[in-house]
């Protein structure tokens, strides 16, 4: 959804008088040729990317490549004239949130609920989008990975693109691991419990991301660990063996056991009552999923890394109000 501030590309793209020519920086290293130009010349058909790409216009080191071409640092790359759309304002405001750690290769915050991860789907723009703003001298920022809007916690997003590549191997393979704490309704029974159910993602009528358990789904897997355990509430620990989209979520739900909040896949009535505090129990006006720990190996020095964030403000208010738990899991 467009707003007001957004400016409308002209009709007519403008046209680079002359060919350009790049110096490829160590954070651009290592992406094909093709992938290269498609994210720097934005607006031009990919058509024609592979057209100049097949007729030579295209140069590195002033030597005729092809698209499978990877670039490497120190590369010069001519860029002939091309037809370049003037890049529409996202209008989102520079912002910067709580970092739990930084180097030369990752920025890892501590995401807040309610904020979306990036623009798409009806949101004007998300955290990648700020962060950028915010730093406009970045050569390089990119997601690792992603959040749903609601959950806050870990987000991981890399400063070089061999830092993106190498944790996104780490990932495929299950190097990392992800922990989340997240509250649901309902008598947990046990201290471990392994949640495997096949998930299938699509789209409603509307537009929106859905994920429901189907047998031909894609397989998943979730562990959860019970921390306390409260009269009508249990707090768990998820730890992720597979990362499907709302896989913690649909499990739980599933299984007879929402997360609070929850509005996709929770008790709705149980989340308006929760808007308001009773005898019992404070308010809790959001999702209770919280990303609170990540295990990797850092992509330049190869040391294993455990980075942890404080459960959100909000969640810890509505632990607090219920009390001492009714007992603990042998951790």
């Amino acid at each position: 959804m467009k707003s007001q501030n957004d400016v409308v590309p002209p009709s007519t793209p403008p046209v680079q008088p002359q060919a350009q020519f790049v110096t490829i920086a160590e954070e651009e290293a290592g992406q094909r040729i093709d992938n290269y130009l498609l994210r720097v010349c934005k607006g031009v058909p990919k058509s024609h990317i592979y057209r100049i790409l097949r007729s030579g216009e295209v140069r590195v080191n002033k030597g005729r490549i092809d698209q499978l071409y990877r670039l490497a640092a120190g590369d010069v790359v001519r860029i002939p004239p091309v037809r370049v759309a003037e890049k529409a304002h996202t209008g989102a405001p520079a912002a910067e949130f709580a970092i739990i750690f930084e180097d030369a290769h990752l920025l890892v915050i501590d995401k807040p609920a309610g904020v979306a991860v990036h623009g798409g789907s009806g949101v004007s723009f998300g955290v990648i989008e700020q962060l950028r703003a915010s730093r406009p001298d970045a050569k390089f920022l990119e997601l690792v990975h992603r959040l749903d809007r609601d959950t806050s916690g870990l987000l991981l997003l890399a400063k070089k693109r061999s830092a993106l590549t190498n944790l996104h191997e780490q990932m495929r393979d299950g190097v990392t691991d992800k922990r989340y704490l997240v509250m649901v309704a309902g008598d947990w029974k046990n201290a471990r419990q392994h949640i495997k159910l096949p998930l299938h993602k699509y789209t409603t009528a509307d537009g929106e991301r859905r994920v429901s358990v189907q047998a031909d789904g894609l397989a998943s897997h979730t562990v959860f660990s019970l921390l306390h355990k409260y009269n009508d509430f249990a707090l768990l620990e998820a730890e992720l063996k597979t990362g499907r989209t709302h896989q913690i979520r649909v499990h739980l739900s599933s299984s007879g056991f929402p997360i609070v909040g929850d509005d996709k896949y929770g008790d709705f009535a149980l989340n308006r009552a929760l808007l308001k505090a009773d005898a019992t129990r404070g308010a809790l006006k959001r999702m209770f999923l919280h990303a609170h720990q990540i295990t990797f190996i850092h992509p330049d020095s190869s040391r294993p890394m455990t980075l942890n964030a404080p459960l959100a403000a909000e969640c810890q208010r509505f632990l607090v109000s219920l009390g001492k738990p009714l007992s603990m899991a042998a951790r």
